[in-house]
């Protein structure tokens, strides 16, 4: 949380300095973890970055010495491009895969990392299994590919022909222009899956009447998984702490572990059409999130008027929606459709799961009630003021400011 001082008027000098930067840097309600390529970058990898430079242009006469400059020039490639190795890793399996024999054994377990598993023959739809923690996994490195040859090859120039020239607001900018392709992509995404299905639009009686939901169809069961394993992935990131921890990091995490909680139990225990209602409310609001940071880092004129929009959306689908659907879980979860628990029949809508639900979906409502303070607190200061104070804007700017040092003493 910011001081007491941050709270006091700005001086001219500020609301100079951070009029084109306030709305942008909501630090609220950001569940997107810092990419490979956006990550704080030490005095020491400069420092070897630098050696691995003047390596390569050193005269080399013996095939040892040229075999030592394509290892560091590999290694100084996937340095400043951090998608080459997970591509890597994603052509081996896809390659081993499509030229093993059906069956062999490598062929059998590439099978379950690559494709969807238990095809119901007959049908068009996909059970459930183990399997699905293989295919989980792999997806896992295909995001982490996907956003870092995205970030790398096309937001970081978009970012330089936007004007953005400081290194910490790059990176701060590629984040959330991921951010926009990626919740851009999976928002309509369940929005036309959940077209498809009884429960549009958000009619949360379906949820119960046809529980459980054994089975799902192709794209029903790729978005499930595939929202698993970039949730999955972002988590990693997190726990590791890959990156030096932001203000907001204790929030993320819980954020990031009651979502991964919630993947986990709605699909096991077949609450996947209450799960593909929570992803929708989730991933379009943050989709205005990610565009409202993204308008104030190129210093767009119309961050203030989308900032108010994002306000309007938000308050809608995460609190209105998410009410309703947590509403529906005291109501509706007993008394529509079976209860009991049978393990047998795999029936779990019963007196053990009903205060399970409500937890984890009342656990992720007060993290975003939270949010939905600070966001208030926004948008007065800057109806009053005209800037706001971000909580995580100075760690930026620190960090930008701190990278600049530390080359002035390196040179």
């Amino acid at each position: 949380m910011s001081s007491p001082d941050s709270l006091a008027p700005p001086s001219s000098e500020q609301t100079h300095r951070r009029r084109g930067s306030s709305l942008g840097h909501i630090n609220v309600g950001d569940t997107m973890s810092p990419g490979l390529s956006t990550m704080h970058t030490t005095r020491r990898q400069r420092k070897m970055s630098d050696a691995r430079i003047v390596a390569l242009s050193t005269s080399s006469s013996t095939d040892t010495a040229l075999l030592k400059k394509i290892i560091i020039a590999f290694r100084e490639l996937t340095y400043r491009h951090t998608w080459i190795i997970p591509l890597l890793v994603l052509l081996a399996s896809y390659s081993t895969y499509y030229l093993s024999g059906p069956n062999t054994e490598v062929h059998k377990f590439l099978e379950r990392l690559v494709v969807p598993s238990y095809k119901i023959p007959g049908t068009n739809q996909y059970g459930k299994g183990e399997n699905d923690f293989y295919f989980v996994f792999f997806y896992a490195i295909f995001f982490t590919f996907l956003r870092e040859f995205v970030m790398v090859c096309f937001l970081r120039p978009i970012a330089r022909a936007l004007g953005v020239k400081k290194e910490a607001k790059v990176k701060r900018f590629m984040e959330q222009a991921y951010a926009i392709f990626y919740y851009g992509l999976v928002g309509p995404a369940g929005l036309l899956i959940m077209r498809q299905l009884p429960l549009w639009y958000f009619n949360t009686t379906e949820f119960y009447v046809s529980y459980p939901h054994y089975t799902h169809d192709f794209w029903f069961k790729i978005y499930y998984l595939g929202q698993a394993a970039f949730w999955f992935q972002q988590s990693i990131v997190l726990i590791l702490r890959l990156e030096k921890p932001r203000k907001d990091y204790y929030e993320l995490v819980l954020h990031h572990i009651i979502t991964i909680a919630l993947i986990w139990c709605s699909y096991r225990f077949h609450f996947t059409w209450m799960g593909i209602a929570v992803f929708v409310s989730m991933d379009v609001s943050d989709f205005f999130l990610a565009t409202s940071k993204t308008l104030n880092y190129i210093n767009s004129p119309f961050t203030g008027p989308f900032f108010v929009v994002f306000v309007s959306v938000w308050i809608y689908l995460r609190h209105w929606i998410n009410l309703r659907i947590l509403y529906s879980v005291l109501t509706e979860f007993r008394t529509v459709g079976e209860w009991e628990l049978n393990w047998d029949t795999q029936q779990y809508k019963c007196w053990i799961s009903q205060p399970i639900v409500f937890f984890l979906i009342g656990a992720l409502q007060l993290v975003n009630a939270y949010w939905l303070f600070l966001i208030f607190r926004i948008l007065w200061r800057y109806i009053d003021g005209g800037v706001t104070k971000d909580e995580r804007s100075d760690d930026e700017d620190s960090e930008g400011e701190s990278s600049e040092e530390e080359s002035k003493k390196s040179q």
